[in-house]
């Protein structure tokens, strides 16, 4: 599959919280956490469980930085 999102992070799922609707996936890529809300049905669909390796993509206009 192609994609336009140029930065990508790979990591392991530690953490899998599911509510009623949604996720929240907490991936450690590298020593850095990402957390990631997504659908439960993208949840089943991918077969995401806590010690997979997952990539997480990025696509924004703008990043925000804040010291």
């Amino acid at each position: 599959m192609k994609i336009s999102a140029r930065n990508q992070l790979e990591g392991r799922v530690v953490a899998i919280e599911a509510g009623p609707i949604n996720a929240k996936v907490v991936i450690d890529a590298g020593g850095q956490t990402i957390t990631s809300i997504i659908s439960l049905d993208a949840l089943e669909e991918l077969g995401i469980k806590e010690g997979a390796t997952v990539t997480a993509l990025f696509k924004a206009s703008s990043v925000l930085l804040m010291a």
